[in-house]
């Protein structure tokens, strides 16, 4: 049996002209060389698979090349270039950071570096994941990296430049490679198919490339596995029976159900696709891929965005022209809704099922949508009296906002008149509607409820009764009696609240819903409280007494003020009061 090389290694790149997708690192490197410009510190950083390591190699080949050529390639016939290729060359060293991070690894390599290269200008060192390296690791190499011998030369690699401290890159000459186009990968291994003698379909190659994500050794090593499974004719049913990815001809099928209205057949389409062992997340995520994709197709200067194959591309330019921007666009929205509730919903099938049946009755799902958005005001139910406060706090919301004294909050759906319903109906229902007219918003909520708010006025007596009424709704019976002597009346529009202790203020001061009760009862929103004390003390004495601690006898005659069965449960136990307390 022969010895098989995989694909990654057989045609991995041996000078700048080969290597995929990274003209720009290319070229900047060859004119360093042109220009005798060259760093002595280099880090190449960039995804997996992209060619970093393998731009370091041959720059470190072309460095020691006796015999470059015009367009400073490495002429391969050198006895440089030869002991580079059968992996005996001195003048290169190669360092995995990932397994030799410790200071004395180091150590090591500095040690090495002061000796001259045996054959050549240079000593170049080659640090792989370099981000792996120890913090006291790093800080041992900063002194070499940043006055290094005039012989030796630093190229690192790293695949997340982040995790290098600033130290390090303030020292290199930075390049990052980015991720290879997906045409690129496509026309690389259209290469390795003539070279091979494999016959394989554009779409079969394209598949592979979407799934190596930007990564050429990744589509290589997916390439061998397809070779392996398919023999020497690839065609786009083995990759993607290989690979477990869902065919387009999937979702194609789901938006012939959505142009006929079909949500019997979405259905049995979703059986058939889970039968086949495909989460129905990831169908609904490829659905999501594909209906963007046809909106895409609706313009065509964003059609050369898709990443596809000619034929896919013409496809889906037919299929878009059946649909139109705002019907696609609810449809993102649907599966957006979709995507962010599925793992918190407990049954997932139904969850799936209902946005696909959404998706076929779109286009009456945005009718309902828009028709539905605001209840009417006509069928609520609500008590008189509610109905009065909300539509005087929304009048008193309009008149903050036309005075420019509001704080920032939106009115409640509730509160929108038929008016203010239809206009934002007029618009998408992604649009947001906006208020017209403050006036016409606050006339329209009058004539809409059919009432009108006026301030009751506020006589002594009434007061009284309503007040002595909340009072007597307090649940505490505590709070109750220390409340049942205060006095109240109105003076200069305020209700003033005369209480006999400072113990009686604070409680009064938590009971909120006395006060909000008896605006509600007399219409006056605006109506503000004042606690006065009558104890007949100055406001110093006053703080004193609030101020200073009270004894345990202090303590037991409060209670029993404001809870004469104390005394009398105290008697019958035979209990004394404790005065060390």
């Amino acid at each position: 049996m022969s010895q098989f090389v995989v694909s990654a290694r057989k045609y991995r790149p041996l000078k700048f002209a080969d290597v995929v997708g990274q003209e720009h690192v290319s070229q900047t490197l060859k004119n360093a060389l042109q220009t005798h410009h060259l760093a002595h510190a280099f880090l190449f950083c960039g995804p997996r698979g992209v060619g970093k390591t393998t731009c370091a190699r041959i720059l470190a080949k072309i460095i020691n090349c006796e015999n470059p050529t015009k367009d400073f390639e490495a002429c391969n016939v050198c006895g440089s270039c030869k002991a580079f290729n059968e992996n005996a060359s001195f003048n290169i060293i190669e360092l995995d950071a990932a397994s030799n991070n410790s200071v004395e690894n180091i150590r090591a390599l500095t040690e090495q570096v002061r000796f001259q290269p045996q054959q050549g200008k240079y000593k170049v060192f080659i640090i792989d994941e370099v981000h792996m390296l120890s913090s006291s690791a790093f800080n041992a190499f900063l002194k070499t990296l940043e006055e290094p011998p005039p012989h030796a030369i630093f190229i690192l690699a790293t695949t997340e430049k982040h995790k290098i401290i600033p130290t390090i890159l303030s020292r290199c000459q930075i390049f990052d490679f980015k991720r290879i186009q997906i045409k690129d990968i496509v026309k690389q291994l259209q290469d390795i198919c003539r070279q091979e003698g494999i016959e394989a379909t554009e779409k079969a190659l394209h598949i592979i490339a979407q799934k190596a994500d930007g990564a050429m050794r990744d589509a290589l090593s997916i390439f061998d596995r397809i070779v392996s499974f398919a023999g020497q004719k690839v065609s786009y049913e083995d990759v993607i029976e290989n690979l477990n990815v869902l065919d387009y001809d999937y979702f194609f099928r789901t938006t012939d159900c959505m142009l006929t209205e079909d949500a019997a057949g979405v259905m049995v389409l979703l059986e058939e696709i889970i039968s086949k062992g495909f989460d129905p997340e990831i169908y609904m995520t490829g659905l999501s891929e594909h209906i963007r994709n046809l909106l895409v197709c609706k313009d065509p200067r964003t059609a050369p965005l898709l990443e596809l194959s000619d034929d896919f591309i013409a496809k889906y330019i037919d299929t878009a022209a059946l649909f139109s921007e705002n019907t696609l666009l609810n449809c993102l929205s649907i599966l957006n809704s979709f995507d962010i509730n599925y793992r918190i919903v407990r049954n997932k099938r139904l969850h799936t099922e209902l946005s696909l049946v959404r998706l076929v009755y779109v286009k009456h799902v945005h009718k309902m949508d828009k028709s539905g958005s605001q209840p009417a005001l006509e069928k609520k139910t609500v008590d008189l009296k509610e109905r009065v406060v909300q539509v005087a706090e929304t009048q008193e919301l309009v008149n903050n906002i036309a005075t420019g004294t509001h704080a920032t909050r939106p009115i409640a759906a509730e509160y929108k008149t038929k008016e203010y319903v239809n206009k934002s109906q007029a618009s998408t229902a992604y649009d947001t509607p906006s208020l017209a007219s403050l006036t016409d918003l606050k006339a329209s909520i009058s004539k809409k409820l059919d009432i009108q708010v006026e301030k009751k006025e506020i006589t002594q007596t009434e007061l009284e009764v309503v007040w002595r009424e909340r009072i007597s709704e307090i649940q505490s019976p505590s709070v109750k009696a220390s409340l049942g002597s205060t006095l109240i009346r109105m003076e200069n529009g305020r209700m003033v609240v005369t209480v006999e202790s400072v113990l009686a203020k604070e409680r009064l001061t938590t009971e909120k819903d006395i006060v909000d009760k008896i605006r509600k009862h007399f219409l006056s929103f605006d109506l503000m409280m004042e606690i006065e004390i009558d104890t007949g003390l100055s406001l110093e004495e006053i703080k004193t007494e609030k101020q200073k601690p009270l004894s345990a006898k202090e303590k037991y005659e409060k209670l029993v003020e404001q809870n004469p069965a104390v005394n009398e449960l105290r008697k019958r136990l035979h209990l004394k009061i404790d005065e060390a307390l």
